[in-house]
């Protein structure tokens, strides 16, 4: 067996869940965003895996329908998104075969009116299914809290993080759903591309797919430029990438 090929079975491999014979229904691949490597594994896994579907992270339903449509305006609607560079996603696509292109990111509005008014206002009769109608347990809040400012580079007034974990519980929430919908549209299995915080097993999509459909097997894979304690099914270790301080912009802003 080639390395290439060895590789891929063994990536395939690692979709699957503990003490199952047969690939989780739906998995998640993490990604550090501007890091090419990561994309590179995401593609590979995505050849390995053969699902139906992929949701994006990145994409608006309507950005994903018209590359859905039309795999050649994939491009055009990446750079509508806004979203990091498409040559450095490009391998993800090229890698799709035959699956739907969905897309779970949600506009610039509703995410504002998240940030104001909570996640539960916005996500509709779904909002108890994915546990958004409840607040959640003081020290989880505090730690997402204290991750956000972290993330934010400390440069944001700490009072302000609040509305940033709603705008996180928002979105973990639609990708989950979308998830669940592909999966119940096309069958299994079912491939998220989204960042990894987003796939933390205890309170990310994982979680909130659990919590929705306990009888839906998922696995999470994070592709990581550093050993993490961010709570995974698998983790695998990346070259890191070369950036300028992400930090600086934000604090002279």
């Amino acid at each position: 067996m080639s390395a290439k090929r060895l590789c891929a079975a063994l990536l395939l491999w690692s979709a699957l869940p503990a003490n199952a014979d047969t690939p989780a229904e739906i998995v998640i691949l993490g990604e550090v965003h501007d890091n090419p490597h990561a994309h590179l594994e995401q593609a590979a896994a995505l050849k390995a895996l053969r699902p139906t579907a992929v949701v994006f992270e990145m994409l608006t339903a309507e950005e994903a329908a018209k590359a859905d449509a039309d795999r050649n305006q994939i491009a055009q609607a990446w750079a509508a998104s806004g979203w990091q560079r498409f040559d450095i996603y490009a391998p993800i696509f090229d890698a799709l075969g035959d699956a739907r292109i969905i897309g779970a990111a949600a506009p610039r509005a509703a995410v504002q009116r998240v940030y104001r008014e909570g996640a539960a206002a916005l996500f509709g009769s779904d909002a108890p299914r994915f546990g958004l109608d409840q607040t959640l347990p003081e020290d989880q809040q505090v730690a997402r809290v204290e991750l956000q400012f972290a993330a934010h580079c400390e440069a944001m007034p700490r009072e302000m993080m609040g509305g940033m974990v709603a705008v996180q519980r928002y979105r973990d929430a639609t990708f989950a759903r979308a998830a669940l919908d592909a999966l119940k549209a096309y069958g299994p299995p079912v491939a998220v591309i989204t960042g990894n915080g987003h796939a933390r097993t205890d309170w990310g999509i994982p979680a909130l797919i659990a919590r929705a459909a306990p009888e839906v097997t998922t696995h999470a894979i994070g592709f990581v430029e550093a050993e993490t304690a961010v709570p995974l099914d698998e983790i695998r270790l990346i070259p890191p990438a070369e950036r300028d301080d992400p930090c600086n912009a934000l604090i002279e802003n």
